[in-house]
This record gives structure tokens, sequence and C-alpha cells, in this order.
């Protein structure tokens, strides 16, 4: 396709054929073709189409649609959370994606910045997030979870594609816009194959008031996808999480951190933030919930022993009696006490509690099926992260769902097939090391002894103060099977049978 561009009579052609534009569509065209190098941003286009004039972001969405509607649908991408990019004469891959649903489902995409100051953009991020657990609670509706949306940040994509690769019919995209206090924010719903809109609104409010604001957007977008859905469905508690918003800030910033898993820096200055928000406000549940859930990544990626990953227990315990309604906080604290206080019956009470606070939500259906596997209940381990990984395809740590299928399998005594599974999960998460551990484990039950030796030493480089006995005593599994593999592995490959010994192998390094 060969788009042309006359801005002196202002005509734009199509392989030849003039194409009819307003005004305006002309001029956003125009814009997108002589930038078609870069992504436009939604707020660039406002500023040089409407200049000088206070216009509507829906103006913008107007436009666009008309421009797909006469160029075709791949034509202008979306970049969630930015603006557009041309891509006339691109040559687009088919996409194969799961099946949609038959109920109604929906991805929420990245909203754009359009305060002005990218360090707003956990804020903006926050907001998306809160308002995709929202949606989360509707039992009549699929929702991707915001783990797999978020990963077409800042990504230039056509909304059908991201819908056949989510498996979903309509996706949920936005603006925030901020001026001193106050808070403007603009969504629209559109059908994933054709771009339609089917609703747009604008909401406008105070900066403290955008817990509000999120369940308003939520309720709003039930209503446009399923008028006859019964709004009892729908009912979820509207309590904020916390009256300080400077706490809620702080929380914000800390979750990427301590969820990546990625780093001891990250770990120690999520911690920091966490602990300034419960300092500004104790009683903040979600806080506390991360908090835990840094412990627990402390501990599963070996930078701390079992016995520091204990200290949580107190903040744990107090999330379990007072979060109520917060499925997120209850599958985090739910899980640390499986995990690290072998609490199993406590942590499988709170994640089911979780799971029907929030039946669509992908991160903890992930919990509830490693805290199965720790109560050697494989089948069901299987079944839960099967839904988890469907709801949450495109998860930053997928691995660890593909992991627990390892685990599972090779608690059933099915070590080729739990292979298969570790293998797969350290591809996409390298730095998980209880897949290591898991393939180190069937590579040596199955007499390949070299390979075992192999995946032994990049274990002890990720836990050089790991020992036999330490697994021993704080795993969290009760299958009798994994531990006669593992503690077998370990100790013919060399890894130290005591703390003791470690302490001695580090002083003669």
């Amino acid at each position: 396709m060969q788009l042309e561009i006359l801005n002196d009579q202002r005509m734009a052609r199509l392989d030849g054929v003039t194409l009819v534009l307003g005004a305006r569509a002309f001029d956003v065209l125009a814009y997108l073709h002589a930038h078609a190098n870069r992504v436009v941003t939604k707020a660039e286009l406002l500023d040089h189409v409407w200049s000088g004039m206070i216009v509507e972001e829906g103006n913008l969405s107007v436009q666009i649609a008309g421009l797909r509607k006469a160029l075709g649908k791949e034509a202008i991408k979306t970049v969630p959370g930015v603006g557009y990019q041309l891509t006339i004469g691109a040559t687009v891959a088919p996409v194969v994606g799961p099946e949609v649903p038959t109920i109604p489902s929906l991805a929420v995409l990245p909203f754009a910045n359009l305060t002005g100051d990218a360090a707003q953009d956990y804020l903006v991020d926050g907001i998306v997030t809160e308002i995709i657990t929202a949606l989360s609670r509707v039992s009549g509706f699929f929702v991707i979870s915001s783990t797999s949306s978020f990963t077409y940040k800042g990504r230039a994509v056509d909304l059908a594609q991201v819908g056949c690769e989510l498996g979903v019919r309509y996706i949920l995209e936005g603006s925030i816009q901020r001026a001193g206090e106050r808070l403007r924010i603009f969504t629209q719903l559109v059908e994933a194959d054709s771009g339609h809109s089917i609703w747009q609104n604008r909401f406008d409010g105070q900066v403290a008031d955008i817990f509000d604001l999120q369940d308003q957007i939520a309720e709003e977008v039930a209503g446009a996808l399923e008028p006859k859905l019964i709004w009892a469905e729908a009912a979820r508690s509207r309590a904020k999480p916390t009256e300080s918003l400077t706490a809620y800030e702080l929380c914000l910033r800390a979750a990427p951190l301590v969820s990546r898993m990625d780093s001891p820096a990250n770990l120690d200055e999520g911690l920091r933030l966490l602990r300034e928000a419960l300092k500004r406000d104790p009683g903040y549940v979600q806080a506390k919930a991360f908090y835990c859930y840094a412990h627990t990544g402390a501990v599963a990626t070996r930078s701390w022993s079992f016995e520091q990953a204990k200290a949580a227990l107190e903040p744990a315990l107090e999330v379990i009696n007072e979060a109520h309604d917060d499925a997120l906080a209850l599958a985090q604290a739910g899980h640390y006490l499986a995990y690290v206080h072998n609490r199993h019956t406590d942590g499988m009470t709170a994640l089911s509690r979780a799971e029907r606070l929030n039946p669509n939500s992908g991160q903890v259906l992930m919990l509830k099926g490693w805290v199965h596997i720790y109560r050697d209940e494989n089948e069901a381990a299987i079944t839960v992260l099967t839904r988890a990984k469907r709801l949450s395809p495109l998860h930053p740590q997928i691995g660890i769902m593909t992991c627990g299928f390892g685990n599972a399998h090779m608690q059933m005594g099915k070590i080729p097939e739990a292979m298969r599974y570790f293998e797969q999960a350290l591809s996409e998460y390298p730095e998980f090391v209880t897949a290591v551990q898991g393939l180190m484990s069937c590579r040596y039950a199955m007499g390949e002894i070299e390979e075992a030796q192999r995946l032994a030493a990049i274990y002890r480089a990720k836990a050089p103060r790991f020992s036999v006995r330490e697994y021993i005593e704080n795993r969290p599994f009760e299958s009798t099977q994994s531990l006669h593999f593992i503690v077998d592995a370990m100790r013919a490959l060399g890894f130290p049978e005591t703390p003791e010994e470690v302490a001695d192998a580090l002083q003669d390094r």
C-alpha cells in the first residue's frame, strides 16, 4: 500500500485513490505520516491539530477511528500508554491466540500519561491496575490480569492483534491528565476485532478521590459490556486501601521492585519504601502484604535464609485478619505463611478466600497453585495453574507458573514430563532458582550426571549459603517423593550438608 499526502492541496491518496477525509482527519493523518518513523503521543497530536483550543481526547479517538475505516484497521497502531504510529505497508503476521470466552472478556491496556511528567507513570499505572482489580471481581467477566496487559506498554500494537493474542473481545484504553490536585481520566471501550468504539466517558475528580473514580469507571464499563448483568454480581467493597495518599504512592513505587525478584538492591529499596509507607500509615494492608511478598521472594531467590524471611510473620497474620475484601493482599500473605512458615492450612484458607473475591486474578491463582504443590495436591495444582496461565498468558514471571507444573509432575514421579516443564521455566525465567533445583534433581535421577553437575554449579553460584540441612528443615513441600529426589541429588553433587560446612567452604574461598 502506498500513501501520498499532498499538503498543498490538503489531499491524501491511497494506492492512487483519493480519500474522502474531513479537515481534522487530514491534519491527524498528515502529522502521523510526517512522523511515521516514531510513535506520536496523544498530547502531541492534540497540540498540533487543535492548537490553542481546549478539546476532549475523545475528538482525537473519533478521528483515529475514521482514519482506520478509510485506510484499514491495521494502518494506525495504538501504543498503549503513549499514542499512535502510522504503519501503512507494514506486513502483519497472522496471530493465533487463545479461544475467546463466551462470557464478556476484556483487557485493560496501560493508559497514556498526559500529565506532562514521566515521573507520574507510577501513579497512572497504579490507577489502571486498580481498575483491572475492580473489574476482575465481577464474576460474569473474563479479565486479563495487569501482568499481561502491561507487557504492551510502549509498543506499537494493533487492537485486533492484542485481542487475538490475549483471547478477548473488548479492550479498554484511556489517558490520565493532572492539573495540580485535579485528575481527568478519559476511558474508551472498543471492540478489538473491528476497532469500533462501544463506549467512552470522562471522569473528573481530585487526586485524593482516585479510589472512588476507579470504582466508578469499573461500574460503567460493566454496564457498557452487558446491560443485563445483575449488579449483585458486580458488588464489591468500596473501601479505600488507605486514607494516606503518600503511603499509597510509596507502595506503588515499591510493588514492582519487590515483585521482580531480580536483584538484592531492588529488594532492599522496595522494603525501604514499604517501611516508610507503614510508618506513615501503620494499618495499610496493601503495604503489609507487599512486605510479606518481599520476604517470600527474598528466600525464593535464596538472597535470604528461611530464618531471615520469618520476620514478616506478624504483618502476615495482620493481613489475614484485616484484608476482608483485598484478594491480592490475602493471597500474598497466605502464600507467605505456607511457603516460609509451613502453615499450609492457613495459607490455603486465605488463598481460597482470595479466589472467591477475585476469581479472575492470574496472580492469586498462581500463588494458590503453588500452595497445592506444597500440600502434595498435584492434580489440583495443575488445574489451578492451567487457569492462571490462561488468565495471564503474558505474565512477566510466567516461568514461575511453568515451574509449578514441573514440581507437580516431579512429585507424581513423572520425571520426563517434569524435566520438560523445568527446561521451559528456565528459558522463560532464568533467575528462578527453584527451576534450577528441580531440573538438576531430575537430571540426576535420570542418570544424566554431567548435566546435573552443570546445573549444580549454577545453583551453587546463585545460592552459595544453601545446605542440605537448610532444605530438609525448611522446605515447604510435604511430598516425600520430591524430598528424596532433591536431597539425593544435592548430596551426590557435593552440596554442603550443614550450615557450618557452608561457612567453612565460604571461608576457604
